[in-house]
């Protein structure tokens, strides 16, 4: 009977994920597997595409065949063919991404939940997430994209939803694989991988080599591209197979370098029409040095196979420093670079220092050492159990996590002089007078989720809760030894509850239907009573398949009492992070995802196209003034800035065993850049694009294979984005060639 049951409930999902699986080469599950009795590695949230299309709520799967397909290191493109992302561009290969799921704001992807591994992953998750740094693409394994309801496992972000990646599994057999890869403007991969277990015994080593000489030209011919470098470990050790008790106990160690010639300084308007990938020589000199430790160790105790015990424990520390131009100043007028960028008719003469065009005075331009660096660590654990009725299925999962995060700012700025076209040094800013200060939070959070399945009916009810305390202590800017002579000290306490609920109904084996309604969250700042964002979101929808067409179509509704924008610099704002009231906002829109199988009856190639649709609709319910550029003076009725009406993405693939070819066209919808409504002007839109990418296999034997890749095809020119100074341009045409080996 429960077998049967089982089968009932999950059969649609098995017959809607055989397409997405023989569409990237997985082997299909067995359809009769009882799905319940499988508890879901910590580390991950759904760990198959078979268990994220069974979710009462929207979920999706990037399989690491899919991932390979296009050899992605830039997480944009990765992202692409998930319904219901949106993200703007900013360097043109990833570095910091500024995603959105279902309409959250993007900058930074400061309002969505970052993991790795089922691990916080942002710099400092509650003090200041925005997401300077992010885990390389290219060295994980999947990608697991969760919206809508049944989220309450997942925070503190809650209202878009998670994004959890995951890092190469210790293997179960020896193995390996090196993957090289050079192309346009030298950029080049590297990637090698050994692993094995043996009895109680496994371990996983990696090293990645990701970098390139950039795409934009600055007068002095400087490079303006990056490298970075990470190196992976796992060590686990295990019980013996017929011990009653399963134990392990897994190690991992990572570390990330990074330094890359990037830039605040985007182009004027004129600028960007007549030389859209040229820099600017006053940003010759900006650069961004970083460097990431993580630390993690998981236990876990299985009493049963119904029963697991999982705990975590984590630390992560992030240094980086961005050097990068801030201000220019002429005839004792001292303007940041946006402003001046907005406006380089009324600022001509601090145009012309920033372009080089005339020699300056000393000082004439300042370099901010934006200098921080950030704690993250903790500890979580999951509890998860699960049994039968007659006709019933039912499981609940329990955890709790403690964290600890801070950003700690140490910020100056150095005064420079430019005469023909190169930069000079000509004073030494003081150390901390930019930015002297520690911010930190110290958050509990407990969730239980109930999961019951009676005959075609599936319900997960649960409720979260965040018990955090935000402080900051601000030693001023002359202050340089922190003595405490002017300190300020400022506390915010969030003690929250966040319910939810799913609900699947399976009709029959090839449809049903799936909603729920659940509270969204994000911590606010630490200012004294500071309002937390809050929203009540809903989504209804329906899987279905009929012949080869498979499908899945959302809707969803978020309903924002207090939305929350942040002051960044990365949007053009002033830097301090602070967050401030945008009121109230409804934010709509349709997810469509159909997959079709064109050669379904040939067994020599297989022809699988995917097409991907997201229409989001914003709107502020509310007027208010905001002094961060990003929003502007808001209206009622307004629509929120930077995310697109329409997007769209369309993948077709020729597979074969000897050979692979794949194509990818994504559409994005023009935006705006500040809040309105009607027409967009044009000073204040990202017009629409539409970039096709190719990349193409071919396999020597099963162990050997060459690559290639094309990047923007048609060699599309096109703006991503008018932040965080001026416009900055998309990736133009490129190519790599590369192989693969396996072993």
């Amino acid at each position: 009977m429960i077998r049967k049951l089982a089968l009932t409930v999950i059969g649609f999902t098995g017959t809607f994920l055989l397409n997405a699986q023989n569409q990237t080469n997985e082997k299909p599950l067995d359809s009769i597997q009882k799905l319940d009795e499988v508890i879901i590695n910590s580390n991950q949230i759904f760990g198959s595409k078979y268990v994220a299309s069974n979710r009462t709520g929207s979920a999706y799967y990037l399989s690491t065949q899919e991932l390979k397909k296009f050899g992605f290191t830039d997480i944009n493109r990765a992202l692409r063919s998930v319904p219901g992302v949106t993200f703007y561009e900013e360097d043109g290969f990833g570095l910091r991404p500024n995603i959105s799921l279902r309409g959250t704001s993007p900058e930074r992807s400061a309002k969505i939940t970052l993991m790795e591994d089922g691990v916080l992953i942002a710099p400092a998750p509650y003090s200041a997430p925005a997401a300077y740094y992010f885990p390389s693409v290219g060295r994980m394994q999947a990608l697991e994209i969760l919206k809508g309801s049944s989220q309450v496992q997942f925070g503190p972000f809650t209202t878009g939803g998670a994004i959890n990646m995951i890092s190469a599994q210790i293997p179960n057999t020896f193995s390996g694989e090196v993957r090289a890869g050079y192309g346009f403007f030298d950029t080049q991969q590297v990637l090698a991988r050994i692993g094995n277990t043996k009895e109680n015994i496994g371990y996983m080593v990696e090293f990645l080599n990701y970098g390139s000489d950039g795409f934009k030209d600055l007068p002095n011919g400087n490079n303006t591209g990056f490298d970075i470098n990470e190196l992976t470990a796992k060590f686990k050790v295990k019980t013996d197979a017929d011990a009653k008790l399963q134990q392990s106990l897994e190690a991992k160690f990572h570390y990330y370098d990074e330094r890359s010639y990037e830039t605040y300084l985007g182009l004027t308007e004129s600028d960007f029409n007549s030389s859209p990938y040229s820099r600017y020589a006053a940003s010759q000199d900006d650069r961004m040095i970083a460097e990431q430790i993580q630390l993690m160790l998981t236990h876990t105790l299985d009493f049963t196979k119904n029963m697991r015990l999982t705990t975590n424990g984590y630390y992560n520390k992030f240094s980086r420093n961005w050097y990068k131009l801030d201000d220019v100043i002429f005839n004792g007028d001292k303007q940041g670079v946006a402003t001046v960028l907005a406006d380089p008719t009324t600022y001509a003469d601090h145009m012309n220092i920033i372009r080089g065009d005339v020699d300056s005075s000393a000082d004439a331009l300042l370099v901010k050492a934006n200098n921080r660096v950030y704690y993250s660590k903790g500890v979580q654990t999951k509890f998860d159990y699960h049994w039968y009725g007659e006709n019933t299925f039912h499981d609940i999962e329990v955890g709790l996590r403690y964290h600890y995060d801070e950003e700690d700012r140490f910020q100056w700025e150095d005064g420079y002089s430019i005469i023909n076209q190169n930069m000079s040094k000509t004073s030494d800013g003081v150390r901390g007078a930019q930015g002297n200060r520690i911010s930190s939070a110290k958050a509990f959070a407990a969730y239980a989720m109930y999961k019951l399945k009676y005959d075609k009916l599936t319900v997960t009810p649960g409720v979260r809760y965040e018990n955090i305390i935000l402080q900051r202590d601000n030693f001023g800017s002359n202050d340089p030894y922190r003595t405490g002579s002017d300190l300020s000290f400022r506390e915010n306490k969030v003690d929250v509850f966040i319910p939810g609920i799913g609900v699947n109904y399976a009709f029959t084996n090839a449809f049903s239907v799936f909603g729920g309604v659940h509270k969204g969250f994000s911590p606010p700042g630490s200012s004294d009573g500071e309002e937390a964002e809050e929203s009540i979101n809903y989504e209804l929808g329906s899987r279905f398949a009929f012949g080869q067409l498979r499908g899945e179509v959302v809707g969803f509704y978020n309903d924002y009492s207090n939305l929350l924008g942040s002051d960044l610099a990365a949007t053009g704002g002033t830097g301090s992070l602070d967050q401030f009231n945008a009121g109230e906002v409804a934010v709509s829109g349709l997810e469509v995802l159909l997959n079709y199988e064109l050669l379904s009856n040939n067994k020599s190639f297989k022809l699988p196209v995917t097409f991907a649709y997201t229409f989001t609709n914003t709107e502020f319910l509310n007027s208010f003034g905001s002094s961060d550029d990003l929003w502007g003076e808001v209206t009622e009725g307004d629509e929120l800035p930077y995310i697109p009406t329409h997007q769209f993405n369309v993948g077709l693939s020729l597979e074969h065993t000897k050979y692979e070819l794949n194509i990818n066209g994504r559409f994005n919808g023009e935006f705006r850049t500040i809040a309105g409504t009607g027409s967009i002007p044009d000073t204040e839109r990202v017009d629409s694009n539409f970039i096709i990418d190719m990349s193409a296999k071919y396999h020597f034997t099963k162990n050997l294979s060459l690559t290639g890749n094309i990047i923007n095809l048609l060699d599309e020119t096109y703006a991503v984005s008018r932040v965080p100074a001026g416009l900055r341009p998309g990736h133009p045409f490129g190519g790599n060639l590369g192989f693969e080996f396996r072993f």
